[in-house]
């Protein structure tokens, strides 16, 4: 693919830990992948975020992120109740969701593959794991698989 291509893509982070925050761009951007990130820090600015992507009377489709890497343990709404909303709308459900999280927990694993998410991932332990895996998971969703209309890549 291009580069000039790969920089269409949208990338929204949610997560509440600032250094975690960090090394995601930094993973991102050691892709070689120039994305658009956006982070937010709970499910309510999740979800409000995703409000405000919406389709408005000039912009029939909307700027919706390409993907979505969702920790589950955040403040005010967690990534699970976030998850569980987003995929009981009919208009965000086809958004890529992948749960991005410390817990190995087999009980958090079926519950977001049960309420939609298209992966988990236990988060890596060291920047070079996390880089490498950042690395995969772009490749996958901006290279091999094609990602839904409503989530198609954003004109930046």
């Amino acid at each position: 693919m291009v580069q000039a291509e790969r920089s269409r893509y949208r990338i929204l982070v949610a997560e509440d830990d600032p250094d975690d925050q960090f090394l995601l761009k930094k993973a991102v951007s050691a892709s070689g992948v120039i994305s658009w990130v956006d982070v937010v820090e709970n499910g309510e600015e999740l979800l409000n975020y995703l409000r405000e992507c919406g389709p408005t009377e000039e912009d029939k489709k909307g700027s919706f992120p390409s993907l979505i890497l969702l920790d589950l343990n955040m403040p005010r709404k967690d990534g699970r109740e976030a998850l569980r909303e987003i995929k009981g709308t009919p208009g965000l459900r086809c958004i890529p969701i992948v749960a991005f999280t410390t817990s190995n927990h087999k009980e958090d694993v079926d519950f977001c593959y049960r309420s939609g998410a298209n992966a988990y991932i236990t988060k890596p332990s060291s920047f070079v794991e996390l880089a490498e895996v950042i690395r995969i998971l772009i490749s996958f969703w901006f290279e091999i698989a094609r990602v839904p209309f409503i989530a198609a890549p954003v004109l930046v």
